[in-house]
């Protein structure tokens, strides 16, 4: 008998070699190399073995057809029953479509989309869930929990993708959802189910399904300890949409980031309540960040961030103490950590605030992360404020990107942040002087242009320097 062989497949690009590597040779990836499962040396055929049809299958059998000659048709999109998730995904569910659901064990995946099941039956779709992970048992618990339970949803725990195949062929539906693909696997295949092999084949299985019958498939994928997908790359690259829920266990609030869409932007967040019945869209997302908002407390600045195309208004900390270290902490959470090192430094370089003896602490309330630019200004009021302990004014709103020289930077689509600040209460907002040129300052609004970070500061009561 033959000796198993040992393989090394990169969890990144797929790539195989016959022995460990600390960088992939061929993505250039460190540390990605993992042990396969062994596999037998291939027998010699036996005899008539060359008559039997190849284990890979041959393809769709399609034929090329000119470009002029393709109708396109109108997109259309099917509604999820949850709003939120409508809004990240473009306006629906496509047909056709194949979509990847990625986030921390229980972040809140397969009550989601338990729950669009259940809306999708509710519209006389014909709707598969196919559990890999649990019973179907449990999964009736679970959808009695949600008052998901009285659809005709159809539910199968398999794993095997050759069943899958055939009961996909049988009941035909118009969605279904994979929970999860990590579980699935090829019973030809040697290698065991979460293997790079295993996910690679099991998704172009579904993937060539999707594709030829219509029906819109739903995957459920595990993340690493990193917080990124587990399995290969080739995964996200195969799908044409990839959420992203995020969120802390902590705290009832979940988001919905897309970090690919075919059929949308990749711009749009989408906030959900995480309940006893299920996920709750949050439609007002701005009044939620802001309800618990501390008042008259230094370290404390209100900004409204653009997610994609909607404006919603966070509360922006900074806590500035005297540091008892040789090298001050600086501890950042919501914003990157490099980003907020540089603008400290323009703090005390531009503006003359002292943090080369002080430790800082920067905080974007809700569990939001932040990476556009306009919290800039934000931040250095925060920090500014923080470290003088001067409260800054419960009405006012701060946003502008600041550069090195410690100028303030023109930011995009000023006027829907200064209307959604107005529509929660706030009277004043400090902006960059060049955003305001052509701007119509609504009624009841007061905005306050600046060029510079110190200049910032003096209008909001705080003197530079001082």
């Amino acid at each position: 008998m033959p000796k198993p062989k040992t393989s090394y497949v990169c969890s990144v690009c797929g790539s195989i070699t016959a022995k460990w590597y600390g960088q992939c040779p061929d993505c250039g990836s460190w540390n990605t190399m993992e042990e396969a499962a062994p596999e037998l040396a291939p027998r010699t055929p036996a005899a008539g073995a060359e008559n039997k049809p190849p284990k890979q299958r041959g393809g769709t059998g399609a034929e090329p057809v000119p470009f002029s000659a393709i109708e396109a048709g109108q997109q259309l999109y099917q509604p999820t029953g949850l709003s939120e998730l409508d809004r990240v995904l473009g306006g629906g569910l496509v047909e056709g479509a194949l979509l990847l659901f990625g986030g921390e064990p229980g972040i809140g995946k397969s009550t989601l989309l338990l729950q669009v099941c259940a809306y999708l039956s509710r519209q006389k779709k014909r709707v598969l869930y196919i559990t890999g992970e649990e019973s179907a048992r449990q999964v009736k618990l679970r959808a009695e929990r949600l008052g998901a339970d009285r659809t005709d949803m159809l539910v199968l725990a398999e794993n095997a993708m050759d069943a899958i195949e055939r009961r996909l062929s049988q009941v035909q539906p118009d969605y279904c959802v994979v929970d999860s693909i990590q579980t699935m696997y090829r019973p030809e295949m040697a290698s065991a189910p979460g293997s790079v092999s295993q996910i690679r084949e099991s998704a172009a299985l579904l993937m060539r399904y999707a594709k030829t019958s219509g029906c819109a498939v739903m995957l459920v994928g595990h993340v690493t300890k990193e917080g990124t997908l587990a399995g290969p790359r080739v995964l996200e690259h195969m799908v044409d949409v990839v959420l992203a829920f995020e969120g802390d266990h902590q705290h009832e609030y979940r988001l919905l980031r897309a970090n690919k869409n075919r059929f949308g932007s990749v711009n749009e967040l989408g906030v959900f309540e995480m309940t006893a019945e299920g996920m709750l869209p949050v439609e007002n997302a701005s009044e939620t960040l802001l309800s618990q908002r501390a008042r008259n407390v230094s370290g404390s600045c209100v900004l409204c961030a653009m997610e994609g195309s909607r404006p919603m208004l966070v509360d922006l900390q900074a806590l500035v103490a005297p540091s008892y270290y040789t090298s001050p902490r600086r501890t950042v959470n919501g914003m990157d950590a490099s980003r907020v090192m540089l603008l400290l430094a323009v703090m005390e370089k531009r503006a003359g605030v002292r943090l080369y003896n002080q430790d800082v602490y920067v905080n974007v309330a809700g569990g939001l992360s932040l990476s556009e630019p306009a919290a800039d200004l934000a931040l250095c009021m925060a920090v500014a404020s923080s470290a003088k302990d001067l409260p800054l004014p419960g009405d006012v709103s701060v946003m502008g990107e600041v550069g090195l020289a410690g100028e303030i930077r023109a930011i995009p689509h000023l006027d829907r942040r200064i209307a959604e600040a107005q529509r929660l209460g706030f009277t004043k907002v400090v902006c960059p002087r060049d955003s305001v040129r052509k701007l119509r300052v609504p009624d009841g609004v007061e905005v306050l242009p600046v060029d510079t970070v110190a200049q910032a500061m003096a209008v909001l009561g705080m003197r530079p320097g001082a």
